[in-house]
């Protein structure tokens, strides 16, 4: 029996996130608890809560999941996973343990392919070098597949989304564009390459990029994930307290994405992140409306962002394209803050 998750779902992946302005105004509401040894929670909407042990070993803590971004219920698995574990990685941690989160509509859907679901997951997260060891089940529609996950650092090596600083160049590792590939997809307007393409950037651990990181001692980074590069940038400068300068023609994209936008494909993701950063943004006045849209494109399982000293750029670069992140580009620049917190040009 051929099992297409796709047909149970009217969005999947990052994409079917609550918009950030709505996650702003949920947060408001949640009280923080006080404890010198929590030291990362929600107050920078950063990747990933950290919470020291002693003075060695911190724990990196995060939880993501979401519906089918795809067809193949092993694929969904691995990408799921893969999405799950990137923000240990964002915060330079090593992720160690997790949890499986699952929705499951067993009416609906056959056993095997929640099997498959597991083990698409379980592969990815071994290769991860993460050990699965529980998780809970509730029966739902449509499914719904995630990890909680455990991650180790050391306190004093924490990299969080606070850390840029003026003058620092921003390199991204994944070309993004996956919400615009999987819509043009359902709508039967892309090639098998890029949606190769695209599932190929949404498995690919963010590990080596992590690696390099931690290599040359970066501060400040996120992952791009469902409020899009511009919104996730956004919420990168807000903390650090500086402003971003992007030039998308710079950004690397997937296949054909500027031409889907170009042909009306935009999700509506992409108009919620856009309503939700919009007035912290200055758009250059020949900004390229296409690229403006992917922007704000919600990726699944996106690249990381970081901040490095420019110094620094080409050999980091070069390790990055050593570790097989040949996308790896530097998309813009840290400067002093300015009136507004993103500046888009081409």
């Amino acid at each position: 029996m051929k099992i297409d998750l796709l047909q149970m779902v009217e969005s999947g992946g990052c994409s079917a996130k609550i918009s950030p302005k709505q996650l702003e105004e949920i947060l408001k509401y949640l009280p923080l608890p006080v404890d010198p040894n929590i030291l990362v929670d929600i107050d920078t909407h950063d990747d990933a809560g950290v919470y020291r042990v002693n003075d060695d070993l911190a724990l990196v803590l995060t939880t993501d999941f979401f519906p089918p971004v795809c067809s193949d219920p092993y694929e969904f698995g691995q990408i799921a996973a893969s999405n799950s574990i990137s923000d240990v990685y964002a915060m330079g941690g090593d992720p160690v343990l997790a949890l499986n989160i699952m929705m499951f509509p067993a009416s609906k859907l056959p056993m095997e392919a929640y099997a498959e679901i597991l083990k698409g997951g379980f592969d990815k997260a071994t290769e991860a070098g993460v050990r699965i060891i529980g998780g809970h089940t509730i029966d739902d529609y449509p499914p719904k597949y995630g990890l909680a996950v455990v991650g180790y650092i050391h306190p004093d090596k924490i990299i969080t989304n606070a850390g840029s600083r003026p003058s620092d160049s921003l390199i991204l590792t994944k070309p993004i564009g996956t919400a615009v590939i999987l819509a043009g997809h359902r709508l039967g307007m892309v090639s098998e390459n890029d949606l190769d393409e695209a599932k190929s950037m949404m498995k690919l651990l963010n590990k080596t990029g992590a690696d390099v990181m931690k290599k040359h001692k970066i501060k400040g980074a996120t992952d791009i994930t469902g409020f899009g590069l511009a919104g996730h940038c956004l919420k990168m400068a807000k903390a650090s307290k500086v402003s971003f300068t992007i030039n998308m023609k710079e950004v690397p994209l997937i296949g054909n994405s500027y031409r889907l936008i170009d042909e009306g494909c935009i999700p509506g993701a992409s108009f919620r992140n856009l309503e939700y950063a919009e007035k912290e943004i200055e758009f250059a006045t020949d900004l390229d409306y296409n690229l403006k849209m992917l922007a704000f494109d919600a990726q699944t399982s996106g690249g990381l962002l970081f901040s490095a000293p420019s110094k620094k750029v080409n050999i980091i670069l070069e390790d990055l394209f050593a570790a097989g992140l040949f996308n790896s580009k530097v998309i813009g620049l840290v400067t002093e803050p300015k009136e507004k917190f993103i500046y888009l040009v081409n």
